[in-house]
């Protein structure tokens, strides 16, 4: 298998149609669903499940549907587990039901047979509404708008649409085609999508308001990646998070391939962006990968399933070890400098805090060092919306756990209000923005 096959590898559901039913059939079929409770982004799975399990096919892709324009993403990517498998009655007894896999089966399903039960409402509304950032807050917003006879428009500065989901998300973990799918699902209710628009400059973001749009959502997401120190981007060898995998997808394997091959490679992190990192890694041929973090591995944030599929993979966990500098020889990394750490009392996360061990300073052998210690909001984001209130951060800030600003007709969402956070709980952003803006519209 070549180097391109191995990484853009489609991820297989594991399910097909048969077995989903098979699946289907454990459920308990719950009166209150706390499943479908479980899930912020209110795509009912108990409900979706029971239709499934009557032979309901075409009832069951479009409760999915109806309730979440990603749920064939948020099938593949969430962390069910942790969510509506962990509310499953059926654990009482058994495994939970495998929801998230009947889930992205069934959307498939649905796009394969050309099924598409979305559509716009019939009474249009005269108000424009713009959308700042196609990534999952941005795009929930904008179905949830369109079907409600919106005229949306719907900003996005890269060349495609999807934010992380396509250019943060290898294919091996999502089919490329299922978000594909989803985003034309979007458009064929009518959203204006415009790419390779930036919206920035002084009150850039506010000035759509003065050229005719009555509401904006703001949901650009957070691009810049934070850095261990200033010196990395000017080291040969050093990469950013955001930078690696956006390589990966633009397919530079040349470079790519001349730069990995045969290498020790060294991801800072705990997180997804992480776990993305040193899997993605070994495909690209590195000799050795290991992941430094500075907690335990319990606490690391990554889902499980990707920890797990790290292990099996190869890759060396490095945990209680806190990164402080590079080692550099003519300005190429040759090392990472860690200090060993042992964790204390709980901090502001809930989680107990890594605290350095003196003298335990030593250097891990690296020639290339990967940081995805997490993702921040672009320098002078703010300016781009002066009127609405943020924080130290440049996170936007909400007013009254809701997703209206400090600004009259302007709301937020999705990373950029909340931090860092899962796919699904940006979906929950986007459907709750749209609400509050049909209701200060109408």
């Amino acid at each position: 298998m070549s180097m391109r096959e191995e990484v853009f590898a489609a991820k297989d559901t594991h399910f097909d149609l048969p077995q989903a039913f098979a699946e289907a059939n454990r459920c308990l079929l719950c009166y209150d669903p706390p499943c479908s409770r479980a899930c912020p982004a209110d795509t009912k799975p108990g409900e979706f499940i029971r239709k499934l399990r009557l032979k309901n096919i075409t009832g069951a892709v479009r409760t999915i549907k109806e309730n979440n324009i990603l749920g064939g993403a948020c099938g593949a990517l969430c962390p069910t587990e942790d969510l509506c498998e962990k509310e499953c009655a059926a654990t009482g007894i058994g495994l939970p039901i495998a929801i998230g896999k009947i889930q992205e089966t069934l959307v498939k399903h649905g796009q394969k047979t050309g099924f598409k039960p979305l559509e716009a409402s019939r009474n249009r509304e005269p108000s424009r509404v713009a959308i700042l950032g196609s990534g999952p807050a941005g795009l929930a917003c904008a179905a949830e708008l369109a079907k409600a006879g919106f005229q949306v428009s719907l900003f996005e500065e890269r060349p495609e649409p999807g934010g992380a989901l396509r250019y943060g998300i290898m294919p091996y973990r999502m089919d490329p085609e299922l978000l594909q799918g989803e985003i034309d699902e979007l458009l064929s209710l009518g959203v204006d999508l415009q790419c390779n628009r930036r919206i920035q400059g002084d009150r850039g973001a506010e000035k759509l308001l003065e050229e005719g749009f009555e509401a904006l959502f703001l949901a650009p997401g957070l691009w810049h990646s934070r850095q261990l120190t200033s010196r990395g981007p000017g080291l040969r060898g050093w990469y950013s998070s955001i930078a690696y995998l956006q390589a990966i997808r633009e397919e530079k394997f040349g470079e790519l391939e001349k730069e990995f091959l045969n290498k020790r490679v060294a991801v800072i992190g705990g997180g997804d962006v992480a776990l993305e990192c040193v899997q993605s890694a070994l495909k690209l041929g590195a000799s050795d990968v290991f992941l430094v973090y500075r907690r335990s591995y319990t606490q690391m944030p990554g889902e499980e399933q990707q920890r797990l599929s790290a292990l099996q993979s190869g890759v060396h966990f490095l945990l209680l070890n806190q990164p402080v500098d590079f080692i550099t020889e003519n300005d190429r990394i040759t090392g990472l400098k860690c200090v060993r750490t042992e964790l204390g009392p709980k901090d502001d996360s809930g989680r107990r805090k890594p605290q350095s061990i003196t003298g335990s300073e030593w250097v891990l052998q690296t020639d290339i060092v990967i940081e995805a210690i997490g993702n921040q909001a672009e320098s002078g984001s703010n300016t781009w919306y002066p009127s609405v209130r943020t924080d130290q951060q440049n996170l936007i800030r909400l007013e009254e756990d809701s997703p209206r600003t400090s600004r009259k007709g302007i709301f937020a969402g999705g990373d950029i209000a909340r931090g860092p956070a899962l796919v699904v709980t940006a979906v929950e952003d986007g459907k709750k923005a749209a609400r509050s803006i049909m209701a200060y519209l109408r």
